[in-house]
C-alpha cells in the first residue's frame, strides 16, 4: 500500500478535474485523468452520483518530433481523460465543445446501456454543452469515441479514450497502475516528414497509417516520458486500442503478463506473451516485475513499432536477481530468414460509365458511401453541422467550386442557402471518373441543375 500511494502521489499534476465530494443532491465530480495516469481506485462501499465534465478540445500538438498534427481531442489529450467509476453509479454527463471547434462532436461509451451509447444525446455543436445520464451497470473496461461523421476521421483525429466501471469490491491492490492506448494515423507525408501534417482521407479508407503509436505520440513513453516502476511491484495495465482500423498485438519484451482481463471483461488468463485488443476494445494486463530492465512495450506486429511509432518504455530500478535473468552469456549468429517478394497477376478490372444513366448510377453509390453519413441520403444536410446539397445555392452557382472541393477539401466559412456554416470537409481522395459521377449524380437530385460532367477536362481546369 505504501508504494501505491508513492505511485499516485504525482497525480495532482495530471488530474483534469479534481474529484470533490459535494452534498448528495449534486452529486460527486469525477476525477480524470490525463495519460499515462490514471484516477486512484474508488474507495467508497456505496453507489454514489457522479458527475464527468468532459470537454472537447481540437489543437495542434506533436505527433512525431519535428511533425505536428492537429487532434480533436477529449480533455486535451489522446487518448482522452481516464474515466473512473464505480459498479451502480448513476453518472450523469456533461460534454462540452469548445468554441473553437470546428465540428459539432458527440460520445459514445461503450459502458452505457442505451440508444448509441449516449452518441445521440451528446450530439454537441462548437460552443455547446450536452449533458445526459447513465447507470453504470456492467463492470468492465471500456472504450469511449466520437460517433459524429464522418466516424472515421474523427477516431482518427484521436478522438477516444477509456472508462473503467470499477467492481463493487474493487480490484485487487496493485502498487502501480497506468494507462496506454493505441491509435493509427494517417498523415498527407511520410513517416517523419518534418512540419505540418494534415489528415489523409485516402489512406484511412485503405488502411495505410503513417503513424502507429501509444497515447498519441511516438515520444509518449519514451526518454524522460518512460513509466517507471521498481523491482518487486506490481503492475497494471490498462490497455486500449482506439483503431480506428488496427487490431494490437499488444505486448511488453522482458516480461509475461501474469494476469490478462482479456477485452477489459471480468474472466482472467493466466501467463500470456501477447494479447490481442480489437480495434475499439480493450484488456487490463497485470505482472510483477522481478529484475531491473527497460522493458519495451510494444504492437508485435512488429513493424509498427520500428517502423510507425508503437514503443514506449517501463524503466524497472532495484536489485539485480541473476538467478532470475543471468545477463548475457553466450554471442550467438542470427541468419535471417531468406525471401521472395509473391507477385499476383490478376488484374483490377474497373467499370467506366458510358452513358449518363451510368453515370448517376455510379454516382448514387459513390454518394452513399462517402457522402451521405454527413449530407444525409435526402441531401438535405444538418442544419449547424453540414451543409445541404439539395437545391443548395453554393452548389448550383459554381460547379468548378464544388469539384475543387471535393478534390481537395473545405475548410472554413461558407454559406448555404442562407445559413452559415463554418467545419472541415476532407479531400476523399476520389478518382477523377468517381468525382465527374457523384457531381452529376448530385446534379441531377433534389432540385438542382442538371449537369453532366463526362467531361473529364474541366477537372482539369478546377
Amino acid at each position: 500500500m505504501k508504494e501505491y500511494l508513492l505511485a499516485v502521489s504525482i497525480l495532482p499534476f495530471f488530474i483534469v478535474s479534481n474529484q470533490s465530494f459535494a452534498d448528495s443532491a449534486k452529486g460527486e465530480i469525477a476525477t480524470l485523468t490525463a495519460p499515462p495516469f490514471v484516477p486512484p481506485p474508488i474507495t467508497r462501499k456505496t453507489s454514489a452520483k457522479l458527475i464527468v465534465n468532459l470537454e472537447v478540445v481540437e489543437k495542434k500538438m506533436k505527433i512525431a518530433d519535428g511533425v505536428d498534427y492537429t487532434f480533436w481531442t477529449y480533455g486535451g489529450t489522446v487518448p482522452g481523460s481516464f474515466i473512473r467509476v464505480r459498479e451502480g453509479d448513476s453518472v450523469e454527463f456533461h460534454l462540452k465543445n469548445h468554441p473553437s471547434s470546428k465540428m459539432p462532436h458527440n460520445i459514445d461509451l461503450h459502458a452505457v446501456t442505451g440508444q448509441g451509447g449516449g452518441a445521440g444525446a451528446s450530439f454537441t455543436l462548437p460552443g455547446h454543452e450536452s449533458v445526459f445520464s447513465f447507470k453504470a451497470i456492467n463492470k468492465g473496461l471500456y472504450v469511449y469515441h466520437c460517433a459524429t461523421a464522418p466516424v472515421g476521421m474523427h477516431i482518427a483525429n484521436g478522438m477516444y479514450g477509456l472508462i473503467l466501471v470499477e467492481p463493487k469490491e474493487g480490484l485487487p491492490k496493485v502498487d502501480r497502475e497506468y494507462y496506454v492506448m493505441q491509435g493509427d494515423f494517417y498523415t498527407k507525408g511520410k513517416f517523419g516528414k518534418q512540419g505540418y501534417q494534415p489528415f489523409d482521407m485516402e489512406k484511412a479508407i485503405d488502411e495505410r497509417p503513417t503513424y502507429v503509436v501509444f497515447n498519441g505520440s511516438t515520444s509518449s513513453m519514451t526518454g524522460d516520458n518512460a513509466l517507471k516502476a521498481r523491482v518487486g511491484e506490481t503492475i497494471r495495465l490498462f490497455v486500449g486500442n482506439g483503431g480506428p482500423n488496427l487490431v494490437s498485438s499488444f505486448h511488453v519484451i522482458g516480461e509475461i503478463f501474469d494476469k490478462v482481463y482479456k477485452e477489459g471483461a471480468s474472466e482472467f488468463n493466466t501467463n500470456v506473451q501477447t494479447t490481442l485488443v480489437p480495434a475499439g476494445g480493450s484488456a487490463i494486463v497485470e505482472y510483477k516485475v522481478e529484475v531491473p530492465s527497460n522493458l519495451v512495450l510494444v504492437d508485435h506486429s512488429i513493424f509498427r513499432t520500428f517502423n510507425k511509432g508503437s514503443l514506449g518504455l517501463m524503466k524497472v530500478e532495484g536489485a539485480e536477481n541473476l538467478e532470475i535473468y543471468s545477463g548475457k552469456t553466450a554471442d550467438n549468429v542470427y541468419l535471417p530468414e531468406g525471401g521472395a517478394i509473391q507477385k499476383v497477376t490478376d488484374k483490377e478490372i474497373v467499370s467506366v460509365a458510358a452513358t449518363l444513366e451510368d453515370q448517376i448510377k455510379f454516382g448514387r453509390n459513390i454518394y452513399q458511401q462517402n457522402c451521405a453519413a454527413c449530407h444525409q441520403a435526402d441531401g438535405k444536410g444538418i442544419p449547424g453541422a453540414f451543409p445541404p446539397l439539395a437545391s443548395a445555392d453554393y452548389f448550383n452557382a459554381d460547379w468548378k467550386r464544388a469539384i475543387d472541393v471535393v478534390k481537395n477539401g473545405k475548410t472554413g466559412a461558407i454559406t448555404v442557402n442562407g445559413t452559415p456554416y463554418n467545419g472541415v470537409m476532407p479531400s476523399l481522395g476520389l478518382s477523377e471518373e468517381d468525382i465527374a459521377n457523384v457531381l452529376t449524380f448530385v446534379s441531377h437530385s433534389w432540385g438542382n441543375k442538371n449537369v453532366c460532367l463526362r467531361n473529364l477536362m474541366f477537372l482539369r481546369y478546377s
